[in-house]
């Protein structure tokens, strides 16, 4: 990288003010590095944007790291992407960067009311610099979810928006590329301008645009209107502000992606809605999230009432709005802005009533003004309806659905993906379940707490209308929850004896691609019962076919976060193969020194999941934020239920298992600890060698999996992975 008079940005995270704010609109930016990502984050009252420069290391994958520049705003999910090349051809010899100068640090935001739009142009600019000669190859302008088909899938560009972006000349040295949007009013915009010395020429040619080495004055902005972003003190709650100072970094990006409309679940690429993770989130951040009107937590609950199907009661899981939205409007033959909203989930659905009954049961006083909102300001379906309206519907759906197996506790009668999704839970890849369609959480913990929290539900005044479907809710729920939460679990339970793990071990050390380390076999005997290792399948193939697909994973910990099991043997039984699979380390089971990984195949025994479940797969053997938090809050509450003696379960008593669960407790957290600065972002992964042993590694740096087209790489920030503001250690387990 090149050195000048420009000051370089240093550190790994920074944070601070932009030094050209004012008193009155004060802009936060935040600095993350994740090489080979560098990201930037821009707010304002007028603007919020995130900046990504992806600049090649040595020993980067040329085939999938490339010099790259994006720009997301939270607004429309809408951003920019332009991709370059050195023009002396030679693959990775070009490096990128953003510096420090007197436009931002690096970051300024742009305002501006001059244009002709009614909506001010809003956006970031700062310096760029280039170490040697390069080519703008391909820009892509728009919409994020367009950013995201070309990145993550196979390359896809499609001409309606592709021949739409114009390359001129801008201001005699520079260059713009700009695009309308579909809407016929939108203009996303990309100026670059030699910067400080009027020697270097850019030049044009058929939609490219090649550059002398140097730097760049850029600017990205756009004229849509922005959302209101809820600033870190109104995020938290009252108790909770001395985080701001403590934890700075966290409570910033926390900040960023809430909004007083709802929350986004993770930059670059999710910054918009998604019911499951703003909901997962708020109930891993319950204790320090704010409440009451205006706040955090009823933005979450308003955003998922708004987006739900009047028509069944499903829970939206992503919404399409912005540029996307009318793209996809038009492919239906549709001239139409309206936003879309998907429902291909079945997970989702059970989350909604876990947190109500959480939230309404805290703050019973905001039941009616909540309930009682119009909704159709989004989701102009939902018009002449109320949020307590589409509540009700919701609880219907719930109720008409887990009907059938509290009579007949058959397989047939468990919940399944829908028939046209190859995906409905959090697992959400091509191969997240392995093919299966009755997925382990969904069934065993999410299903049975829903119908718990609509029993409470129901008994709250002003939750659901007093008619004669409602009036015995309360009872019915409460028991058939029971019925789901004890009788689903020995669907998924599986076991084989130490020697043939012993064996299908060996066979994945012979067949897997990445890991040569130690086996750890003899932990399989160490921790076992009676001679056998018992778990429980990540999913059943279907009802007509119902094996149990034999994968390590920590949906487990659903189980101990949502529910209090009183059954006292499958508990002991449950909660103690739980424990052996985060105490084993891999590939023997989930502990690995950067992580408890999601997934392992290794005592399959399926050449097929061996294949598939590898360190570059999004659910593979990798790391996921969210869910070491939400092992280790599951482990510390049924922890805490032992320090109740009258109602402890009988594992407690069991100084075996009680002590596998205290173990597998503190494993949890001393990797935890080894890896705080990987906490906040999405997932990770990691390679392994004889000389170094487990080396971190980003996902989107890993070739993909077989069959895969694309990586998937990963957020540098996602909102659930910020739930480790409210997930502490337990020193009282220690």
């Amino acid at each position: 990288m090149m050195l000048s008079y420009v000051t370089l940005l240093l550190g790994a995270v920074s944070l601070g003010y932009a030094s050209d704010s004012n008193e009155s609109c004060p802009a936060i930016t935040q600095h993350l590095s994740d090489p080979p990502y560098e990201n930037y984050f821009y707010s304002d009252c007028h603007v919020d944007a995130q900046s990504v420069i992806t600049s090649p290391l040595p020993s980067s994958n040329l085939t999938i790291i490339g010099p790259r520049l994006i720009v997301a705003w939270p607004a429309g999910n809408s951003g920019l992407c332009t991709f370059f090349k050195p023009q002396n051809g030679k693959n990775g010899t070009l490096g990128m960067e953003l510096v420090n100068s007197t436009l931002g640090e690096p970051l300024r935001g742009i305002y501006d009311t001059q244009g002709s739009s009614d909506v001010p142009n809003v956006g970031v600019e700062g310096v760029i610099s280039f170490n040697t000669s390069t080519e703008l190859t391909i820009a892509i302008l728009g919409s994020i979810r367009n950013i995201r088909d070309f990145t993550e899938g196979p390359s896809i560009l499609e001409p309606i928006i592709q021949d739409a972006t114009k390359v001129t000349k801008f201001n005699k040295t520079g260059v713009q590329f700009s695009r309308l949007w579909l809407d016929n009013i939108t203009t996303t915009t990309l100026t670059l301008i030699p910067w400080e010395n009027p020697d270097i020429e850019i030049e044009i040619n058929n939609g490219t645009a090649s550059f002398g080495a140097g730097f760049y004055h850029f600017s990205a902005s756009l004229n849509y209107p922005q959302l209101k972003q809820l600033a870190p003190g109104q995020v938290l709650d009252r108790d909770a502000q001395a985080l701001i100072k403590e934890k700075p970094s966290q409570t910033s990006s926390l900040s960023f992606f809430s909004y007083t409309e709802k929350l986004l679940a993770g930059g670059w690429r999710f910054l918009t809605y998604f019911g499951r993770d703003s909901m997962i989130s708020a109930l891993l951040l319950e204790p320090v999230l704010s409440t009451g009107n205006g706040s955090a937590m009823e933005a979450v609950i308003g955003a998922v009432l708004e987006r739900m199907n009047r028509t069944d009661g499903s829970v939206c899981h992503e919404e399409t709005i912005g540029d996307y939205a009318t793209f996809l409007n038009l492919k239906n033959n549709i001239s139409s802005t309206a936003a879309g909203f998907t429902y291909p989930m079945i997970d989702t659905d059970y989350f909604l009533p876990v947190l109500m009954a959480r939230y309404f049961d805290a703050s019973p006083k905001r039941i009616n003004p909540l309930l009682n909102v119009k909704a159709g300001s989004v989701d102009s379906e939902n018009k002449n309806l109320t949020w307590g309206d589409l509540s009700y519907i919701g609880a219907q759906k719930i109720m008409n659905m887990t009907k059938a197996f509290a009579d007949e506790e058959t397989v047939e009668n468990l919940m399944r993906l829908k028939e046209s999704e190859v995906v409905g839970q959090w697992r959400d890849s091509t191969y997240g379940l392995a093919n299966g369609r009755i997925p382990f959480d969904v069934n065993c913990a999410l299903v049975p707490a829903a119908l718990y929290s609509i029993s409470k539900l129901a008994e709250m005044p002003g939750v659901y209308p007093n008619n004669s479907i409602t009036q015995d809710w309360a009872a019915v729920a409460a028991e058939r929850a029971k019925i789901w939460e004890d009788k689903t679990l020995s669907f998924f339970q599986y076991n084989v004896t130490v020697d043939e793990a012993e064996s299908r071990l060996q066979e994945y050390m012979d067949k897997n691609t990445f890991y040569d380390g130690p086996t750890h076999a003899d932990t399989l005997a160490n921790y076992s019962s009676s001679g056998k290792v018992i778990d429980y399948a990540l999913a059943i193939n279907s009802s007509d076919s119902p094996e149990k697909i034999p994968i390590m994973h920590t949906d487990t910990a659903f189980r101990l976060f949502l529910l209090n099991s009183t059954n006292d043997d499958q508990l002991t039984t449950f909660i103690n193969a739980t424990a052996n699979t985060i105490i084993r380390p891999f590939p023997a089971g989930l502990a690995t020194p950067v992580g408890a990984v999601v997934a392992n195949p290794a005592l399959s025994g399926e050449n097929v999941l061996i294949a598939n479940f590898t360190n570059s797969a999004y659910h593979g053997t990798v790391v996921w934020s969210w869910q070491l938090a939400l092992m280790a809050k599951g482990l510390e509450r049924q922890l805490e239920r032992c320090t109740k003696p009258n109602s402890a379960p009988a594992f407690c008593s069991d100084k075996g298992v009680y002590g596998a669960v205290k173990k597998a407790y503190n494993i949890l957290w001393d990797i935890i600890d080894d890896n705080t600065s990987l906490l906040q972002s999405e997932v990770w992964s990691w390679t392994y060698s004889g000389n170094a042993g487990y080396k971190m590694a980003p996902l989107g740096a890993l070739p993909p999996p077989p069959g895969v087209s694309g990586g998937t790489e990963s957020n540098v920030r996602q909102l659930w992975s910020l739930t480790f503001l409210s997930v502490a250690r337990n020193t009282d387990y220690k």
